[in-house]
């Protein structure tokens, strides 16, 4: 099993910046796809980016792509999401994802392709 937990969230005027992190426990995650997914009230949780677990593949929704940028840090067992220039419609739960891939290169965009997810925190963007 694999155990996430996400901190860095809080409150932040609109042009502003955060670190999200995203620290596994119980298992390396190494070679494991990770994720990051939002969810804003009323609306579904949705894609914001994705890295795969060798070279650095990364992937990005179309509406953070150019502000936010996902990494990795094998050694400490961690992800991280960087979000720039940060929008009122950035306002959401964000979550960490994890998969076990055999692919280095591979990563996933969709929910469901993911096993394992963190309880989330909260990123509040004020205009």
């Amino acid at each position: 099993q694999v155990q996430l937990v996400e901190s860095g969230g809080g409150l932040v005027q609109a042009g502003g910046s955060l670190r999200l992190s995203c620290a596994a426990s119980g298992r390396t995650v190494s070679t494991y796809a990770m994720g990051w997914f939002r969810q804003a009230p009323g609306k579904e949780r949705e894609f914001v980016a994705a890295i795969s677990w060798g070279a650095g593949s990364t992937y990005y929704a179309n509406s953070v792509k150019g502000r936010f940028s996902i990494s990795r840090d094998n050694t400490k067992n961690t992800v991280y999401l960087r979000m720039n220039s940060l929008e009122s419609e950035d306002t959401a739960v964000y979550y960490c994802a994890a998969r076990q891939t055999y692919y280095s290169t591979q990563y996933y965009y969709t929910k469901d392709e993911y096993h394992y997810w963190g309880q989330g925190t909260q990123v509040t963007v004020s205009s």
